[in-house]
């Protein structure tokens, strides 16, 4: 018999996320680091908050696979301690915390971005797009966000296709260097490029640094949809998360500067949540399309087939889609220049 189960379901999930976001505000899986355990007394105390809520948050974080529970007290799950204490490799909090501070509160009006087709999260008039910005808070905000959801995306990625056959890396629209950083402490032979925006060229040189990459990894301060052309002297140019934050004839053009900046046998790299054919899923990107309605003017997540048509159209063959699962992308669309 059908019930209206999954619905309540889907009205609890807001529920979980804010569960997620109030114990990293907080603090609660650092404090649980190296497997310690908590009773809700000491919650209480440590958090200063009353018994009753400290109650509810360890119960809450437990229901969601975030705590384990041991006799009276919690501790980390393997799942936070890998991924919500500060200062781990993979540390996701700061997706969590910027996902909390900047794009929970406009999804309240998505309405309001489907009526006007408009962002939520910026104003066109003010700026040229959400990239747009040199506001010290939001631009580390934004750029943690992103260097916490493609550092493990880098891995898997890495696992996934073989840049060991690759000598020079272009990570157009790069960041702070997940990608690169993560790629190059694997492959000894690999040296990669970061063209960014010249604000964001900073944040990634601090990230470079911290990792003692310096010598391998360069930034070119640039942007890629307006400059004429891309860096040449690489064989392998790398799309992570790019093309769902733009149009298709703004996608298409970026394909085609790839295709002539790549030498013949050069291959290009679309790592992205892509949807199936029929566009009916899968959820993360099908959902992730409409985060982009609020927070640009022209993306959406686009399936496999579609970007293989464009690479296709930009001169590039033998397409094909190398799936994985990873929070910022479920597969890449591999491609060569002739």
């Amino acid at each position: 018999m059908i019930t209206p189960t999954p619905l309540m379901q889907l009205v609890a999930g807001a529920w979980g996320f804010k569960t997620l976001a109030v114990g990293v505000e907080f603090g609660l899986f650092t404090r649980l680091a190296g497997g310690r355990t908590i009773t809700v007394a000491e919650t209480a105390a440590e958090l200063e908050i009353d018994e009753r809520p400290a109650d509810l948050l360890l119960a809450a974080s437990a229901s969601l696979g975030l705590l384990d529970k041991a006799g009276e007290g919690y501790r980390n799950s393997e799942l936070a301690e890998q991924f919500l204490v500060e200062g781990r490799p993979y540390y996701f909090g700061a997706q969590v915390r910027y996902s909390d501070l900047h794009t929970y509160l406009p999804w309240h009006r998505i309405g309001e971005a489907l009526r006007g087709n408009r962002p939520l999260t910026w104003d066109p008039q003010q700026q040229k797009s959400m990239f747009d910005t040199t506001d010290p808070d939001l631009v580390t905000e934004f750029w943690d966000a992103m260097f916490a959801t493609s550092r493990f995306t880098a891995r898997t990625l890495a696992d996934a296709y073989d840049f060991g056959a690759h000598r020079r890396l272009l990570d157009v629209g790069g960041g702070a260097g997940a990608f690169p950083i993560e790629f190059c402490q694997r492959l000894p032979q690999l040296q990669a490029t970061i063209l960014e925006l010249p604000h964001v060229c900073v944040r990634a040189e601090e990230r470079i640094a911290a990792e003692g990459l310096t010598d391998r990894i360069g930034t070119v301060a640039g942007d890629f949809l307006g400059d004429p052309a891309l860096p040449d002297g690489h064989d392998v140019i790398l799309l992570s998360m790019i093309l769902h934050d733009w149009d298709e004839p703004t996608n298409r053009a970026l394909l085609t500067r790839c295709h002539a900046a790549l030498p013949p046998g050069g291959a290009i790299v679309i790592s992205e949540l892509l949807l199936n054919d029929e566009r009916t899923g899968p959820p993360e990107a099908a959902l992730m399309g409409m985060n982009m309605l609020v927070e640009t003017e022209g993306g959406k997540n686009y399936s496999g087939a579609e970007y293989a048509t464009w690479l296709d159209d930009a001169g590039f063959v033998d397409a094909r889609i190398v799936p994985f699962d990873a929070p910022g992308a479920n597969g890449a669309v591999v491609a060569r220049r002739p």
